[in-house]
């Protein structure tokens, strides 16, 4: 049985995720999951884990991978969570580029958000450069 159900629609895909706990015994199942959806070329996904009671190193990497993976195409990988314990376990493993919401239609708001800041940017000719220029945020290692 899958630990998670899958939702796509045309701009984006949710991954809801069903288990109790994302971790060693089933990140690779987020893994997996992630690298379809890539494949298919969805560059914005939203995780739902509101029923995570438990995350551990492998489910955090979980997450890590698929923010990057999105975020390198340019879209969202969302993360949805009302449990405090679960986000503060995200803010200190400091993902580059999480987005962490409390609903799922936060996360679909934020990526049709993030949509529309990359038409405008690509309308700009800025090449990808964010308002702060390319080295914003590597000047504080």
């Amino acid at each position: 049985m899958n630990s998670f159900q899958l939702e796509q629609n045309e701009s984006y895909a949710v991954i809801d995720w069903k288990a109790e706990q994302l971790g060693s015994a089933n990140a690779e199942e987020l893994e997996n999951a992630i690298r379809l959806l890539f494949k298919k070329d969805y560059a914005n996904m939203i995780l739902n884990i509101g029923k995570i009671e438990d995350l551990d190193g492998f489910g955090v990497s979980a997450i890590r991978k698929g923010t990057k993976i999105c975020t390198n195409e340019g879209g969202l990988f969302v993360v949805v969570t009302k449990s405090d314990p679960i986000a503060e376990r995200l803010d200190a493993a400091k993902i580059e580029n999480l987005t962490l919401l409390n609903t799922v239609q936060e996360g679909v708001d934020a990526i049709y958000l993030n949509d529309l800041e990359n038409e405008f940017q690509d309308e700009d000719d800025t090449e990808g450069e964010s308002e702060f220029g390319e080295s914003y945020g590597e000047d504080y290692d």
